[in-house]
């Protein structure tokens, strides 16, 4: 019985410099240190910092954000994007963390700035960010994963054509207790091959 080799090789990310990613009007680019007074004000608002369980209330705290995702892309274990209106400005955030190379998967998040909701922002940067990972870099298979009481990014998910697979009980824990959570999933189409 011959043993399975990595699904994809190291090197695969960090090869070459976190892309920058076009998202229907928005861009998707590396985060900067000049970018660390948006980040502050993102988790000071509710609904990010309930459902993304974090937060981060000074700049220097953010700068130290930015540069730990520079990290994560040079281990090849995460990456993270500013979601950015045509004019530069941050309106979002879309990320892969739990890469894992070996099995070719990993885990997509989002949050998109109060203001900028209902503009299909997070929509769009999910849908690039998932056509680059399972496209251009190969991954097999992306998950996303929301409290069940987030219904806007069960909607965000199953628009950008990640199925449900299924709830985790009492699978995360938020300030106001444990979360059941939903469990989305986007695979890469198989190719068929002639013999």
């Amino acid at each position: 019985m011959t043993a399975l080799g990595p699904y994809l090789p190291r090197g695969t990310l960090n090869r070459e410099e976190q892309p920058a990613l076009e998202a229907e009007g928005l861009f998707l680019r590396p985060w900067a240190a000049a970018d660390a007074s948006a980040v502050p004000k993102a988790y000071s608002e509710p609904d990010i910092s309930h459902y993304n369980r974090r937060s981060m209330s000074t700049e220097d705290e953010a700068v130290e954000w930015t540069r730990r995702w520079g990290v994560r892309w040079q281990e090849e274990t995460g990456a993270n994007w500013a979601v950015c209106a045509g004019n530069g400005r941050v309106v979002g955030r879309a990320a892969l963390s739990r890469i894992n190379l070996y099995e070719g998967d990993g885990e997509l998040g989002y949050w998109v700035l109060s203001a900028e909701r209902g503009k299909s922002v997070a929509p769009r940067a999910v849908h690039a960010l998932k056509s680059w990972a399972l496209g251009t870099v190969g991954l097999k298979r992306l998950q996303l994963s929301h409290s069940i009481r987030n219904e806007a990014s069960c909607r965000v998910a199953r628009k950008t054509g990640f199925e449900l697979e299924g709830t985790r009980r009492s699978a995360l824990r938020h300030a106001d207790g444990w979360h059941d959570m939903h469990l989305h999933a986007a695979v890469r189409p198989q190719h068929s091959t002639s013999t």
